[in-house]
């Protein structure tokens, strides 16, 4: 599982899609197509992935029956948040790309279904402070919510992993969420509006053991030799921040569940214009019960 996740951060720098060359405020707009871009992405990555892997491919992997059902029911709520959107945009909808996910079974599918509904959360979530329209923030509440329920479902009932990192689910900008889901981009139409968008750089790392509070993280990206660097944990509403020595960062304590991180030379704020690279996703493990004296504090 460790390896799969640091899988996820493939470079996007590569990746052909549409994004303004100048940045500028999102408007309500470019905000529907910022969410109609990942709902394509979901409703493709479901539909692709049920198409491929059959009610024995679930079986012969362990898998109880119910469970490619309900995936299933997830993949018709992604292809009704496209046709919503889609509506709500008319003609000038943002259309389909074609895309390449790094799932090879069942159980790689499972865990990359959880990374994705997490993904969607945070951008979701992010993206809520650009709305000014009631009814648009009401709507994408409508399906932020809905893919938390996904993400819970998948991550407990089928990965056997927590239900969530915390009290509170962490937001994500647009550039940070645009530069994972670019990741699984190969090329889009050209005829497809700009986002006020861009791709950072991957962070890449490899970790010897699973990840816990001291752990230490070798970063194998290529970093500036020319600027002290820190890595910037975003975890809830929380941000944490480590130094790059030897090419290495220690996790700091207070990490728990998905864990969003980037490159940065700053050790205080976080901005499009000190971030070198990411994000990365670390998943902490969130143990189902407290010890004792951890409940007596």
């Amino acid at each position: 599982m460790k390896s799969f996740f640091t899988a996820l951060t493939v470079a996007a720098a590569a990746v052909s899609v549409a994004a303004s060359p100048i940045k500028r405020a999102p408007s309500d707009t470019d905000i529907l197509q910022y969410a109609l871009t990942l709902e394509h992405l979901e409703n493709a990555f479901y539909s692709g992935a049920l198409a491929q892997f059959d009610e024995d491919a679930f079986s012969d992997a362990g898998y109880e029956d119910w469970v490619r059902g309900r995936f299933e029911q997830i993949a018709e709520h992604e292809a009704a948040h496209v046709a919503f959107l889609s509506g709500a945009l008319g003609s000038a909808a943002t259309k389909p790309c074609t895309y390449n996910f790094p799932y090879t079974d069942v159980q790689s599918f499972a865990a990359l279904s959880a990374t994705l509904e997490g993904v969607g959360v945070s951008a979701y979530l992010g993206a809520a402070q650009y709305i000014k329209t009631p009814a648009y923030l009401t709507a994408a509440g409508a399906v932020l919510t809905t893919e938390s329920r996904h993400q819970a479902w998948v991550n407990s009932a089928v990965n056997h992993l927590n239900p969530w990192s915390g009290a509170l689910d962490t937001p994500l900008d647009l550039d940070q969420v645009y530069t994972l889901a670019a990741g699984f981009i190969t090329s889009c139409p050209s005829t497809n509006p700009a986002l006020p968008v861009k791709a950072f750089p991957a962070f890449t790392y490899e970790a010897k053991d699973d990840l816990h509070a001291g752990s230490k993280v070798k970063i194998t990206s290529k970093l500036p030799g020319d600027k002290k660097l820190h890595v910037a944990f975003f975890n809830g509403l929380s941000t944490l921040y480590a130094p790059i020595e030897h090419d290495e960062v220690k996790l700091p304590e207070g990490l728990a569940g998905t864990v969003y991180a980037v490159i940065t030379s700053s050790d205080s704020a976080v901005s499009d214009d000190n971030t070198v690279a990411g994000p990365a996703i670390f998943t902490i493990p969130v143990p189902a019960t407290r010890h004792r004296e951890d409940a007596d504090e």
